[in-house]
């Protein structure tokens, strides 16, 4: 890929352009902020790396939005973060007016792109984005579901002392306390967790998933996780980047998959270099549904709040 743009140096931004910049995912990479000097500094940072971590991608930084211009994917993390006690949904007020500029530069300068959403509330950012925007519904993605299914991953992994490299977890729905993780499709080495881990386990795993970030938030007090997020959006770029069709869930924009209509949520997705090149529709059993049509309901109250 030419060129590849992160709107917003802080924590996200910045352990994300240096993972894409080491998998020389690009060959341009620019960091983009309205602090004047910070995505600068950052960029320069990274690109001190890069004889010491082999890789050729150039790292540059902006604070003005034509900086965006000719990028092929675009991603958002800028945004009002939480801060302990808060929800996801508490910073959309502020959250949303930052992403409406940022999609109107996007539109303005790099009309071909596809954008990745990072930023909070990412649902209901990821429908802004997709309205705002004009653009075909897939080339509007959001990161939450990657993420989510590889901190069940990982808490399945600590549980249970077998290899994290073996373990493909499935959460869907919307980001937050709402998610929906699918223990069905859950597996280690292809065997079902529910043959290798008790019940009362895998209910304690998926309550410490739900509340992931929240847990991190808590422990660093004065930062939200940056390390995992920034890993679990250069999992989805690099899909992209090199159209790799590979199954992920990721928030998509719906209309008609599993009964839903002109909203954004969280659903296996393939993704290739045109972006969302398909949803896959999985058929959900009584359990499931209810959480997704809950899951459904809490993010249709945010979208609905912003008419």
């Amino acid at each position: 890929m030419k060129k590849i743009t992160i709107v917003g140096a802080g924590r996200v931004g910045e352990a994300t352009a240096q993972l894409i910049a080491q998998e020389d995912l690009c060959k341009e990479l620019m960091l983009m902020d309205i602090r004047e000097g910070v995505p600068q500094g950052v960029a320069l940072d990274i690109q001190e790396t890069a004889p010491l971590l082999g890789f050729d991608t150039k790292v540059n930084g902006c604070h003005q939005a034509n900086g965006i211009a000719d990028s092929n994917l675009v991603i958002i993390t800028a945004g009002l973060p939480r801060k302990d006690g808060m929800s996801r949904s508490d910073v959309l007020e502020v959250n949303i007016n930052i992403i409406d500029d940022i999609v109107q530069s996007i539109v303005k300068y790099a009309p071909d792109a596809i954008v990745l959403l990072v930023s909070n509330p990412i649902d209901t950012l990821t429908y802004e984005a997709f309205k705002r925007s004009g653009f075909d519904r897939h080339r509007i993605i959001g990161q939450a579901g990657v993420l989510d299914s590889t901190r069940m991953a990982s808490f399945i992994a600590m549980e249970s002392g077998l290899s994290a490299k073996d373990i493909d977890a499935m959460v869907l729905g919307g980001h937050g306390d709402t998610m929906v993780p699918m223990i069905r499709f859950t597996t280690i080495s292809g065997i079902g967790i529910e043959y290798l881990l008790d019940a009362e386990l895998i209910e304690d795993i998926v309550e410490r998933t739900r509340n992931g970030g929240a847990e991190i938030l808590s422990l660093r007090k004065n930062s939200s996780a940056y390390d995992a997020p920034a890993a679990a959006i250069t999992a989805m770029v690099d899909a992209i980047v090199h159209g790799r069709k590979r199954i992920m869930p990721a928030v998509a924009i719906l209309q008609g998959e599993y009964g839903l209509h002109d909203m954004a949520m969280g659903v296996p997705c393939v993704l290739g270099d045109k972006g969302v090149e398909s949803i896959i529709e999985l058929p959900l059993n009584e359990i499931e549904q209810k959480m997704f049509d809950e899951s459904a309901t809490a993010i249709r109250q945010d979208i609905d709040s912003l008419a």
